[in-house]
């Protein structure tokens, strides 16, 4: 197995050189933090994830969950992890004081789950599905609800989820089925209905399980406006007990990966005794989840570029040591054998994944400083912050799925037959990699969301605002030759986006089946061009620092310099397919019969 699995200067890069992280501190809510207590939340991360976490990584691999006698058996060892996330606080971590958090930044905060998702994917979901359901409690949950279930949450005892998914319905939420009927207790509801693909929704790591469940309650408005939002107790507390709620576990999926986390078909209320319990107001239910949602779309784009990261550094690590063949121009056989890395076309696989992976960990955590100024800032700042995160979000969620596919195939590739067995960790991060477009809104929804909704908002404020943040990092790149052929690069290609998003707009009107049919492609060719911009900003910073580098370090800026010229001449020229395909007239998707597949 790959010693590394992150480049901790790497992450330090990114926070402390590119964002500022340090910045954050102004804001009264996170005033008591410093670079130090960062770091020191950083190293318990990495401490945690190498001595915890990885260890596991292939053992929950080969020994999935089970459904035994009504109960998902998990490995064992995941009883004192999730104990030791309560223990240490990351379960509430960004949470108040009052509620017994540390008002850690989500920036800071999701930088270590890039970690923990880098060591072992598993076994790093089920704290931080805790927090989310925990948060939606918080947020909108009378003050009982909070304290009858949120401190065991934090506590690692409890398991949180989120549950959504129905066999009939989908990513089309207004069709579910499960429905709740009121009890002669206020706030308090009968739930049947059943739910399925709900993560950690069943195991023994943990005594009980809190699923934050979507039911329409009886005679409610029909469609998505009908949806109410219920703490449905796998075990419900009452009178200093915990009684069975009729929450049965009918069944757990096996999954091509991220085998280490169950995934339980549940039935609800099949012996008329499951008790759910309103969170906040009736038929609210579907944007108080879209907090949690989306919330979890950057966090999967983050899991997605943690498991990426860990098959790079694999793959890195065998390609330095791997001999295979010579030089292209040397022709003498008696000449030792090269590394492989010395190969061009290796050379062109390890730059993709470098590319790809640190241009998407740029975003994420640009998102995440985002979501901390929603958080902490006040007036235009805040706003504006909210605005940039809610067009960014659909990228940084699906850029760096898609995108995590390929470059774990890369991975594999690298290491030839070697990859494609178990021996080797790649294989699992390749099967691991292709949960990310699917969960959490498929990538076909996410380019509904960024052209039929995230683009148009507020007029389109939110494309203006991120357009004058990019032409900044344009102009600050002028007056070096580098960074000026980067950023006229990034320019035209701004040009172009511009031009395929005024075509598109003026077809809506007249034609939204046409409008929409490409948007997938449309978030993609977004996506290529945000990364460019992150890019650049990493090639800012990269060329001011060289000139004072020590070697090492030298090394590293020079890697960056190298991966932004690969972005550029091997994935922003993308965009001109995409453009061509975007701006035809030809519907094909659309015209095309069901009868003539």
């Amino acid at each position: 197995m790959a010693n590394q699995f992150y480049s901790k200067r790497d992450l330090a890069f990114h926070l402390y050189e590119v964002l500022n992280a340090e910045q954050l501190t102004q804001f009264p809510y996170f005033q008591d933090h410093n670079r130090e207590s960062f770091d020191m939340v950083l190293d318990a991360a990495g401490q945690i994830a190498g001595s915890l976490l990885k260890p596991l990584l292939t053992e929950m691999d080969r020994q999935e969950p089970q459904l035994v006698d009504g109960k998902i058996r998990v490995h064992p060892g995941l009883a004192s992890i999730i104990r030791r996330f309560g223990e240490d606080g990351w379960i509430n971590a960004p949470f108040s004081y009052e509620e017994g958090g540390q008002q850690l930044p989500a920036t800071i905060l999701n930088a270590a789950t890039f970690i923990f998702g880098a060591a072992n994917y598993s076994a790093s979901v089920f704290p931080f599905l805790t927090t989310g359901a925990a948060n939606l409690l918080r947020s909108f949950g009378s003050p009982e609800l909070i304290d009858t279930f949120t401190p065991n949450m934090y506590a690692g005892r409890w398991q949180g989820t989120m549950a959504l998914t129905e066999p009939d319905a989908g990513s089309s939420l207004s069709d579910i089925t499960t429905t709740a009927e009121p009890t002669d207790q206020p706030g308090t509801y009968k739930i049947r209905g059943q739910k399925i693909y709900i993560s950690a929704g069943d195991h023994d790591a943990c005594e009980n399980v809190v699923h934050l469940m979507l039911a329409k309650i009886k005679g409610g408005p029909v469609g998505a406006k009908g949806i109410s939002l219920f703490a449905v107790p796998q075990k419900r507390p009452e009178n200093g007990r915990l009684l069975v709620n009729d929450v049965l576990t009918a069944g757990v999926y096996h999954k091509m990966g991220y085998k280490g986390a169950p995934i339980a078909h549940l039935m609800v209320g099949s012996n008329d005794g499951c008790i759910g319990y309103l969170v906040g107001e009736p038929h609210k239910g579907l944007s108080y989840m879209f907090q949690m949602m989306n919330e979890a779309r950057v966090g999967v784009g983050m899991n997605a570029v943690s498991i990426g990261t860990a098959a790079y550094y694999a793959s890195l690590e065998y390609a330095r040591e791997r001999p295979q063949g010579r030089l292209i121009a040397e022709k003498d056989p008696s000449k030792p054998q090269v590394p492989i890395i010395c190969h061009a076309d290796v050379k062109r696989m390890l730059l993709f994944q470098k590319a790809v992976l640190e241009g998407s960990l740029g975003l994420l955590l640009q998102c995440s400083y985002y979501a901390d100024l929603v958080h902490a800032a006040e007036g235009d700042e805040q706003e504006n912050a909210a605005l940039l995160l809610d067009l960014l979000t659909p990228i940084a969620k699906s850029y760096p799925s898609e995108m995590g596919c390929l470059t774990t195939s890369a991975a594999v590739q690298i290491l030839g037959g070697a990859g494609y067995t178990t021996d080797f960790p790649v294989e699992q991060f390749y099967r691991e990699a292709r949960i990310h477009p699917i969960h959490e809104g498929t990538t076909g929804i996410h380019g509904l969301d960024l052209l039929g909704r995230k683009v148009i908002m507020q007029n389109g404020k939110a494309v203006t605002l991120l357009l004058a943040e990019i032409q900044k990092d344009i102009i600050a790149t002028q007056a070096s030759p580098e960074g000026s052929a980067l950023s006229d690069q990034l320019s035209a290609a701004l040009g172009i986006l511009d031009n395929v998003t005024q075509h598109l707009l003026s077809v809506a009107p007249s034609d939204t089946e046409a409008f929409l049919a490409d948007a997938t492609l449309y978030l993609e060719l977004f996506g290529i061009v945000v990364i460019a911009w992150q890019w650049l900003r990493q090639t800012i910073i990269s060329q001011q620092a060289l000139s004072d580098a020590h070697e090492d370090d030298r090394n590293f800026y020079q890697g960056k310099r190298m991966a932004a010229r690969y972005f550029y001449e091997y994935e922003l020229v993308k965009i001109h397919a995409l453009s061509r395909r975007l701006l035809s007239a030809d519907r094909v998707t659309v015209t095309m019969q069901n009868e003539w597949f």
